[in-house]
């Protein structure tokens, strides 16, 4: 089986060229180790270093030397929009202290789909929608180094 262990730090190199395409939920990527489907089909293992988040656009060097490149599959997301910065504010306030991992836009934010959370977020006054949509949140202050793939010291 083929295997993805070494995350590749200049994603703009010619020689980091992905041949492949490795598609996963936002669930999955947050996983240093699985296996998976190429969009080829073919299977594989992936073994990262403990803690580290794999995120859209990422490459990995295979066991075979070929390059994937990870993309971040559509999945059923709320997304809520308002206009006022402080609803928002606070519906980012409420759902982290739910601990619930959310990806900030201009005027949007948006968490795995739950309708729990749909009628609190409505009650605050945004306007939720249901839709497929890539999931990025944001790492985390706990997540430093392994978020975005290299120490500080």
């Amino acid at each position: 089986m083929l295997t993805l262990s070494e995350r590749l730090s200049l994603p703009g190199d010619e020689a980091c060229e992905p041949s492949e395409r490795l598609v996963l939920p936002f669930e999955l990527r947050s996983r240093s180790r699985l296996r998976a489907r190429l969009a080829s089909g073919e299977e594989v293992a992936v073994a990262l270093p403990r803690g580290q988040m794999l995120r859209d656009g990422d490459r990995l060097r295979a066991s075979d030397r070929r390059i994937v490149q990870v993309v971040a599959a559509a999945e059923t997301v709320s997304t809520a929009r308002s206009e006022d910065a402080r609803a928002l504010l606070r519906a980012a306030y409420h759902l982290g202290n739910r601990h619930v991992a959310l990806q900030l836009g201009e005027g949007w934010l948006r968490y795995s789909h739950d309708h729990v959370l749909d009628d609190l977020v409505s009650r605050l006054g945004l306007a939720v929608t249901v839709e497929q949509a890539a999931f990025e949140p944001e790492a985390g202050a706990y997540h430093g180094a392994a978020a975005h793939g290299h120490e500080h010291r």
